[in-house]
């Protein structure tokens, strides 16, 4: 059976909520290898609409067991959440639910100090979401995070607790003239979310490498996109995690050699939410008729997307960092009013054409977008369930992505919802 990753192959926000949920029908285990409470993953079931933080969106889907793999960083108050939004939808996760002991967790401190950073940045923000994400990865790799598994052994925990504590009190009070932390009340509250997360805790490395041999269909679900990649986004307006798919085998515990199948997820346009260089942005009516048609606003904060047109050099980018074998065409429906559509197959910098995603911010920044126009089918194409019944214009269309990304267009949305999807 296949290992299948499905990823944000643009800056995120393109759709992989709905992928992963229609393809998690079809899988056994789903596995998040990466991020936090900071990924808004949005499904519609029959009209209804679902927004997943934390858990894999295959949760959604009866029987699938979902894995919160060890690449994560778990914010207990996110987690339980979820559970009751899932209670309250009357979706049943028992024995459906298991987080990594190895996955780090997010602490009131981290939070804090997320937020106060980022405001401290005044005009140079990075656009975190404040939810401790960054923070806590920082702790991961200094050798100070708290690890699921070390909530189980009182002596460890208090003691790292209370060092990290008192460690953040001196930068709260010092740098940013708050109240200290009361380091009684956060173990306290540490040790009864110790015994609610217990059930839930396994070697996830051992379950998804075992189900793996036994030949399940896994599917790994990335969060974000791979432009916020850490090491291959636009630094430092970035995540703090890999989303591409090299992070999916160090942050799930399967080996490299299982995966078959990489699939990217990106939007007919494209979109950003925060700060960084955007050089398809449409900061006028195209735009804001993008954000309108779309609905382009981010599913955790709410945050109002910068939109923009279609971008070849970015998209072929992520097919080569991804090593992508298809992708996913979302959103396409939101099109469907445009007379004109462009796609940006190349960039002008300093009145020469380049046609690589540059590292340099300084010359991403002064990047200007040269553009191919497609005519736009002007059709209504959301109850379309036929990639041979889409108007031609339609087709001209996805084929021109097709063959700059040089891969296929597995999967094509025309709605919100799970039905609203066609499969080359």
């Amino acid at each position: 059976m296949p290992v299948k990753i499905i990823l944000g192959a643009q800056w995120g926000d393109e759709g992989k909520g709905k992928l992963v949920d229609v393809v998690a029908s079809e899988s056994d285990y789903v596995i998040r290898y990466q991020g936090g409470a900071n990924a808004g993953h949005t499904v519609y079931i029959s009209g209804k609409k679902y927004v997943l933080h934390l858990l894999p969106s295959g949760i959604l889907t009866p029987g699938i067991k979902c894995i919160l793999g060890n690449g994560m960083v778990i914010d207990p108050d996110a987690f339980f959440e979820e559970l009751e939004f899932l209670d309250k939808n009357e979706i049943d996760y028992k024995n459906r639910i298991f987080i990594s002991d190895r996955a780090h967790i997010i602490f009131p401190y981290h939070k804090i100090i997320d937020q106060h950073s980022e405001k401290s940045l005044n005009n140079h923000k990075i656009g975190t979401t404040g939810r401790g994400i960054g923070p806590a990865y920082v702790d991961k790799f200094n050798r100070k995070g708290i690890r699921v598994a070390e909530l189980f052994s009182d002596d460890i925990l208090k003691l790292r607790l209370e060092k990290n504590i008192n460690y953040f009190n001196k930068i709260l009070v010092e740098q940013y003239f708050q109240q200290p932390l009361k380091f009684e009340d956060i173990l306290e509250k540490t040790k009864i979310i110790a015994k609610q997360l217990e059930p839930f805790v396994v070697d996830s490395s051992k379950i998804v490498f075992d189900a793996w041999k036994a030949k399940k269909s896994l599917l790994l679900e990335g969060a974000q996109g791979s432009l916020l990649d850490i090491d291959f986004g636009t630094y430092p307006y970035v995540t703090s995690s890999n989303p591409i798919s090299g992070g999916a085998s160090s942050g799930s515990g399967l080996p490299p050699t299982a995966i078959e199948e990489v699939v990217g997820v990106m939007k007919a346009y494209i979109t950003r939410v925060g700060e960084g260089p955007f050089p398809t942005e449409e900061n006028n009516k195209i735009g804001e008729k993008l954000r309108e048609e779309g609905n382009e606003f981010g599913a955790t904060t709410g945050r109002p997307r910068r939109c923009g047109w279609f971008d070849a050099i970015a998209a072929q980018y992520s097919v080569r960092i991804n090593g992508l074998t298809s992708f996913a065409l979302t959103k396409l429906d939101v099109l469907d009013t445009f007379d004109e559509i462009k796609i940006c197959t190349s960039y002008e910098y300093n009145g020469k054409s380049i046609d690589n995603f540059p590292a340099s911010l300084h010359v991403l920044t002064q990047c200007k977008p040269i553009y191919k126009s497609f005519p736009g089918w002007k059709e209504n194409i959301s109850e379309i369930k036929n990639i041979i019944d889409l108007p031609q214009n339609t087709k001209n269309y996805i084929l021109a992505i097709e063959n700059y990304c040089g891969i296929p267009a597995k999967y094509i949305s025309v709605g919100v919802n799970r039905r609203q999807i066609i499969r080359q």
